[in-house]
């Protein structure tokens, strides 16, 4: 690392890894409740497992998103950290806001609204805490020696994530104006802000990883940032077919949707030909393949298969369905947990100075992960199509459909197995690298040289 105040991100790395773990947990408990095997019921009760299975890949994602702007903006802004003590203090208060809101949804303390479920008065220490988050980050550019596109790109999104989060703070009597309103969040957040914060890491690892010039990758950004917010502003749309929205929300929707898979097709096209025009001498190969990973999963899960039920026609029939949690599970994987455990795996051998770049460990937790998930994608698609067909073309009964799905969770838990194996196998790797130290400094010319030889 070049500057003794990165080692900040650490913490946040750790967190996420702790977080990740216990989303999984969380998973496992839902899938057997599905089966029947809910013996857990009273001391963890569905909405509560599924209110926090949800809320923590949120925040396990957006600490991965801190961790790695603390890392990143000092380097691309070739100064320390404007306040480590700040930092500190907001990674403090963002873990002890999150133990809070999972220990209320176990006690029945959430608003009930999905994927927006923590109590509003934690919202208020939230938005103080990304707040405290921004204006380091801000400081720290502003303070810089000098300004990137990456890492303008980077903080544009952070910036939006939170501007975005304050309609879900907003309080509406009327529940169509409530549900508008909550996509601005959830929609807005994964299709829309997210894709800036993974388009800025994704532009920053490959810059650090293939070697290819800093002008070239940030004039592929600029594309990926302009198709992002030409389909997914608008194709917001797309969920509000059912909440009481004029109908040519229909027709939005559908259109703008549909162009959703160009932005996602753009960061695959431009990470894999950046791949190819680098000189993959980097010794770093984890953190190339979760890079890569990263850009082509998210394309198929957030690009491909979000068009296959998308639009208006077959969203009739899918919406509210396993289709859905099919998309979901290998959109968020690719686009998001990928790109975080793509940083982590990049910026831990620069923490510690352990060059831990190539092990058994890692490449097995790699493709143990990415099997997993592909399995448990192919299971809940199995399912979702059963779904459909029975319950919404056969119109059997919701709860005796739920009854004939049990072999399809059955498949879904073995590959969601797979898929936690692979995960522990990553965090054993990661807290092999032990802590961060300031030993790990390095000059430079020495630092660029970790970079492409």
């Amino acid at each position: 690392m070049k500057f003794k105040s990165q080692k900040v991100a650490y913490y946040f790395f750790a967190l996420s890894m702790i977080l990740l773990l216990l989303q999984l947990t969380y998973g496992f408990i839902m899938a057997f409740a599905h089966m029947g095997f809910d013996g857990l019921h009273s001391i963890i009760p569905f909405n509560a497992a599924t209110a926090t299975h949800k809320n923590l890949l949120v925040v396990w994602l957006i600490s991965g998103f801190m961790g790695a702007a603390y890392f990143i903006i000092p380097d691309e802004s070739d100064n320390e950290l404007y306040s480590v003590p700040l930092a500190l203090i907001q990674f403090w208060s963002f873990a002890i806001v999150g133990v809070i809101a999972v220990a209320g949804f176990h006690m029945g303390w959430f608003e009930g609204r999905k994927f927006l479920e923590i109590p509003r008065p934690l919202d208020y220490l939230v938005a103080i805490n990304v707040i405290l988050f921004l204006a380091n980050i801000v400081m720290t550019i502003y303070k810089g020696k000098r300004h990137t596109t990456t890492a303008m790109v980077l903080t544009a999104g952070l910036i939006f994530v939170a501007v975005l989060y304050l309609p879900g703070m907003v309080w509406f009597d009327n529940h169509t104006v409530d549900s508008f309103f909550r996509w601005w969040v959830v929609h807005l957040w994964v299709e829309g802000v997210w894709e800036l914060v993974m388009g800025g890491i994704l532009a920053y690892l490959l810059i650090k990883l293939t070697g290819v010039d800093r002008e070239v990758i940030e004039k592929w950004l600029y594309v990926i940032v302009g198709l992002t917010f030409l389909s997914g502003i608008l194709g917001t749309g797309h969920h509000y077919y059912y909440t009481g929205v004029p109908k040519y929300w229909l027709i939005i929707g559908g259109i703008f949707s549909s162009l959703e898979p160009l932005a996602f097709l753009g960061m695959t096209l431009f990470a894999v030909t950046m791949y190819k025009k680098g000189n993959k001498k980097h010794p770093n190969k984890l953190a190339i393949y979760w890079t890569l990973n990263s850009a082509i999963v998210s394309f198929l899960g957030a690009g491909l298969l979000g068009l296959a039920h998308t639009l208006p026609g077959v969203n009739l029939y899918t919406h509210g369905t396993l289709v859905t949690a099919m998309h979901g599970h290998l959109a968020f994987w690719g686009a998001y947990a990928s790109i975080v455990l793509a940083v982590m795996s990049y910026a831990m051998p620069l923490l510690t100075g352990r060059k831990i770049y190539d092990n058994s460990i890692g490449h097995l937790a790699f493709w143990l992960a990415n099997v997993g998930i592909l399995g448990m994608t192919a299971a809940f698609a199995a399912a979702g199509v059963a779904q459909v067909y029975l319950q919404r073309i056969a119109g059997m009964d919701f709860m005796v459909v739920q009854n004939e799905l049990h072999p399809h969770f059955f498949v879904l838990i073995l590959a969601a197995t797979v898929l936690s194996v692979g995960v522990i196998l990553y965090v054993v790797n990661f807290y092999k690298f032990g802590l961060p130290n300031d030993e790990a400094i390095v000059k430079e010319e020495e630092f660029k040289a970790l970079q492409t030889n």
